[in-house]
C-alpha cells in the first residue's frame, strides 16, 4: 500500500512541475501578445520624445528578443527576484506583499461564509425532505451557477451604495465576502447534497435504521463524516474559485488587493508585475491541489490502487 501511495503521489507531483513550468512560459509570452508595452503607455499619458522612449526601452530590456528577455528574466526568478516594476520602480515583491492582506481578508471571509452556506443546509434538507431546506439548498445553487460574480458586484454597489446608501461605494468588505460565500457555497452545497442522498440509499444506512437508530444520529454520524470527503476533493476547485472571485470583487469594490494590482498593471503593460502575479497565483492553485490529491490518496483506498 505504501508503494502504491508513494507511486500516486509521484504522478501527482510529477504533474504538478508540468503544469507550474506551463504557467511560467505562459505568463511571460502571452502578456507580450498584447500590443504595446509600458513604454507606449507612458508615451500616450506623458511628453516623452521618441528618443527618451528608444532609450527607455533600452534600460528595461525591451529591445531584446523575447527568448533572450525571457532567459534572463528566468535566471532571476530561479534566485527569487521576479524584477521590479516598470511602473513603480519598486520592486515586484514589495507590491504584492503590501496587496496580499485586503486579498487574504476578502479570501478567508468569503471562504467561512461558503462553508456556512454550503455545509448547514443540504445536512437539514436531509434530515427534513419535506421542509423548504431542500428547495434553498436548490435556489443556491442555480445562483451560484447562473449569477455572475462580476454582475452581482455590481450590482450590489448600485442597490446598497449608490440607491440605499447603506454601504461605501469603495472599501467594504462584508458585501463583496457574502457574495463570495455564495458562490462558494453554491457549488459546495450542490454536491455535498447529492453525495448525503447517495449515501442515505446505502445498505449499511438500511441496516443501521434497522437497527432503530434515530435519522438524526444516522446523518451526523455516518452519513455526514462519509459524505464530508465530496468537501475535500471540492477543496482544489474551490480554492482557485476563491481566487478568481476574490480578484473579480476586488476590483468592483475598489479593494487595494492583488486583483487591483494585476488590473493595474496590465492595464500599464507592467510585464514583471502581472508576470509575479499570475506564477505566484498560478503556484498556489497547483500547491492546493496538489495537497487534496495527496490527502486523498492517503483517505480513500480506490484512490491508492489507481496507477
Amino acid at each position: 500500500m505504501r508503494k502504491e501511495v508513494f507511486y500516486g503521489v509521484a504522478l501527482d507531483v510529477g504533474r504538478a512541475v508540468a503544469i507550474a513550468l506551463g504557467i511560467v512560459v505562459a505568463s511571460f509570452f502571452l502578456i507580450r501578445i498584447v500590443p504595446g508595452d509600458v513604454v507606449d503607455v507612458l508615451g500616450i499619458q506623458g511628453d516623452m520624445t521618441y528618443q527618451q522612449q528608444s532609450k527607455l526601452r533600452e534600460q528595461l530590456g525591451l529591445t531584446y528578443s523575447w527568448w533572450e528577455q525571457f532567459w534572463l528574466w528566468s535566471t532571476m526568478m530561479v534566485q527569487g527576484d521576479f524584477g521590479v516594476s516598470s511602473r513603480f520602480t519598486v520592486p515586484v515583491m514589495d507590491l504584492i506583499r503590501n496587496a496580499l492582506p485586503p486579498t487574504l481578508q476578502l479570501g478567508l471571509m468569503g471562504l467561512g461564509f461558503g462553508l456556512v452556506f454550503g455545509l448547514p443546509l443540504p445536512i437539514l434538507a436531509v434530515l427534513y425532505p419535506r421542509s423548504p431546506f431542500p428547495f434553498l439548498v436548490n435556489c443556491l445553487t442555480i445562483w451560484s451557477i447562473t449569477m455572475p460574480t462580476f454582475a452581482v458586484g455590481i450590482a450590489s454597489v448600485i442597490i446598497f451604495a449608490v440607491w440605499l446608501g447603506w454601504i461605501p461605494a469603495i472599501g467594504n468588505v462584508l458585501v463583496p465576502a457574502i457574495i463570495l460565500g455564495l458562490d462558494i457555497g453554491g457549488t459546495l452545497a450542490k454536491m455535498f447534497h447529492e453525495d448525503l442522498k447517495t449515501i442515505q440509499t446505502a445498505e449499511f444506512i438500511r441496516t443501521l435504521r434497522a437497527k432503530g437508530l434515530s435519522d438524526a444520529r444516522i446523518v451526523m454520524r455516518h452519513m455526514v463524516p462519509n459524505a464530508l470527503a465530496v468537501v475535500l476533493a471540492l477543496m482544489g476547485i474551490i480554492f482557485a474559485g476563491v481566487l478568481s472571485g476574490t480578484i473579480t470583487l476586488e476590483v468592483v469594490f475598489g479593494l487595494p488587493g492583488i486583483g487591483s494590482l494585476t488590473l493595474g498593471a496590465m492595464q500599464g503593460r507592467d510585464y514583471p508585475t502581472v508576470q509575479a502575479v499570475v506564477i505566484w497565483l498560478g503556484l498556489v492553485v497547483v500547491v492546493a491541489n496538489l495537497l487534496t490529491d495527496t490527502l486523498q490518496r492517503l483517505i480513500d483506498p480506490r484512490l491508492r490502487r489507481q496507477r
